[in-house]
């Protein structure tokens, strides 16, 4: 299955981000909220750069009808911070590890329940339709605290639910043998995921915004796809000498360790803002939900966001898949043992990791537009890796199946999760504060959508030309429907912007004395006006 703070030894320093696109919502603000509305004013002499282990304070003047008033905010010290750092890296590292279960849980489904190509496909999208609710997660986060914090112990409830889906697989034979018992524990088992990536998104979209720290989405990557390559590595070969429920246990006793650091770790060490107070009308938890929901919309609705989120969900959305018919292929076919499965995933997951490590240093502060207009082609040309293992033309050219698996089998999929990564620290550097949540959720909820759409398509097209356990020749007919149908989405590739919020101002630096002297920029959200303005020293 497919589906981003890490721990720095050297200080890495940040440039501080310019603010990010306006994003007004004036049809939900009236005449009289506009009146009470509040207005936030930094002020800065110079350009200041921050790093992820040096204490951070900010100073903001509150203006409210002419009585000026100067906050400092709490700083955050590096045994606080050690904290944040610790609880993200360890979720998202456990986030990618997830492929360890998954692996053993694709091989038991195959070989142990003997499962249709199709009806393994079926189940593996299935599964991913508690990831679809992710926005209601994330408003929820956003609004409802528990214990008087509202990201972490979302955190804990979501690595328990797993702990209780996985343990409960690895103990019961019955859980895992029987069809519709597997299917109840699997989905058990990503709604708790997709609590704790809601959650830890958030969280991370969050700090960013409150320090000015532009770009974790990259590091969060990294930690993922670290997970994902040692997953991937201990996954393909314990394999070959345990059976499934032995690798269930084992990650379920990870997300007990998981479990334990999350419930020792105090949001109130990241020094995050609460939610001001709430007017009497929206005072029960239902008026807060549905305030935050119409505030979601509201946001959707902008054309800055709205126009990335439709071309991200297009592209994934149009594009077929056939990955359980190729899987299926690869083990049934080829007879490839699930060390060689592994390696494969391992190595696209190294490509993943260098590639995100690449574009944090480099390909971010490219055009967005023409980066993610390579990627899709490049993805849909890769897509056709599995026509040259089906047709066996590499063993024309001396390449054993094994190595072909090896070095191309998951680099299509590398590059389907790669295209994401611009897209999440766009919406990031865009989010208004108090919706991260709702933002990040919504994000991961159409994208996961997206992806369960591709998976039905792809099984509905498999039994329209006849795919089957015993017939695969037709297979190569449709991996070039999908590598066609990957293609489609350049048509309005227009959709993405130019560059990312966080690099148009940079390009702006020739402007003049006065305007860099004398400059605003501002966002209105909900009822609350925020302003931001450099003003001309006297």
């Amino acid at each position: 299955m497919n589906n981003p703070l890490l721990s720095i030894s050297n200080p890495v320093k940040f440039f501080k981000p310019p603010i990010p696109y306006r994003i007004s919502l004036n049809t939900t603000i009236n005449k009289k909220q506009k009146h009470q509305s509040k207005t936030l004013v930094a002020t800065s002499n110079k350009r200041s750069t921050t790093s992820l282990t040096s204490s951070v304070s900010l100073v903001r003047r509150r203006n409210n009808n002419g009585d000026g008033e100067t906050t400092l905010v709490k700083k955050v010290g590096r045994d606080e911070k050690g904290q944040t750092v610790l609880l993200c890296a360890l979720g998202y590292w456990v986030q990618g590890l997830r492929c360890f279960s998954w692996l053993a849980l694709n091989f038991h489904m195959a070989h142990c329940l003997n499962l249709k190509p199709s009806t393994l496909q079926l189940v593996q999208y299935t599964a991913s339709l508690p990831m679809v609710a992710k926005p209601l997660y994330g408003v929820l986060s956003d609004v409802l605290y528990i214990g008087g914090a509202r990201r972490v112990p979302y955190i804990s409830v979501g690595v328990l639910l797993q702990g209780l889906a996985w343990g409960s697989l690895a103990i019961f034979p019955g859980a895992r043998e029987v069809l519709p018992s597997l299917m109840a524990f699997i989905l058990l088992s990503n709604l708790g995921a997709s609590i704790t990536e809601v959650s830890q998104d958030a969280l991370v979209a969050e700090y960013g915004l409150r320090y000015q720290i532009n770009g974790l989405q990259s590091y969060a990557l990294m930690a993922s796809a670290v997970g994902g390559i040692l997953g991937n590595l201990l996954g393909g070969y314990c394999l070959l000498k345990t059976p499934p429920r032995i690798l269930f246990l084992a990650f379920t006793a990870l997300l007990s360790l998981q479990l334990i650091v999350s419930l020792s770790s105090k949001e109130e060490s990241v020094n995050l803002p609460r939610i001001g107070e709430v007017t009497p009308e929206i005072s029960s938890v239902l008026g807060i939900v549905k305030k935050q929901f119409l505030d979601l919309k509201g946001i959707v609705q902008v054309d800055e966001i709205s126009q990335p989120l439709i071309w991200i969900v297009s592209s994934i959305a149009l594009v077929p898949l056939l990955s359980g018919s190729v899987f299926c292929y690869q083990t049934q076919v080829l007879n490839l043992d699930p060390s060689v499965i592994g390696m494969s995933k391992v190595i696209g997951q190294l490509m993943l990791l260098c590639l995100t490590v690449v574009y944090d240093r480099y390909w971010k502060k490219l055009p967005m537009r023409a980066l993610i207009h390579i990627v899709q082609l490049l993805y849909g040309f890769s897509l056709l890796f599995d026509y040259i293992l089906v047709k066996q033309i590499n063993l024309a050219f001396g390449i054993s199946n094994t190595a072909f698996v090896l070095c191309f089998s998951s680099v299509a999929e590398i590059l389907a999760q790669f295209k994401i990564l611009p897209f999440s620290v766009l919406l990031a550097n865009m989010c208004p504060g108090g919706c991260e949540g709702s933002i990040t959720s919504f994000l991961a909820s159409t994208l996961c959508l997206s992806s369960v759409v591709s998976g039905f398509t792809g099984v509905g097209m498999a039994n329209m030309i006849g795919i089957t356990s015993k017939n695969y020749s037709n297979l190569p007919a449709g991996i070039l429907i999908q590598s066609l149908a990957a293609l489609v989405p350049l048509w309005f590739i227009h959709y993405v912007p130019m560059l990312e919020p966080g690099f148009e101002r940079e390009g702006k630096r020739a402007m003049s004395k006065k305007s860099r002297r004398n400059r605003r920029v501002g966002r209105v959200i909900g009822q609350e006006s925020f302003a931001y303005r450099r003003e001309r020293e006297t």
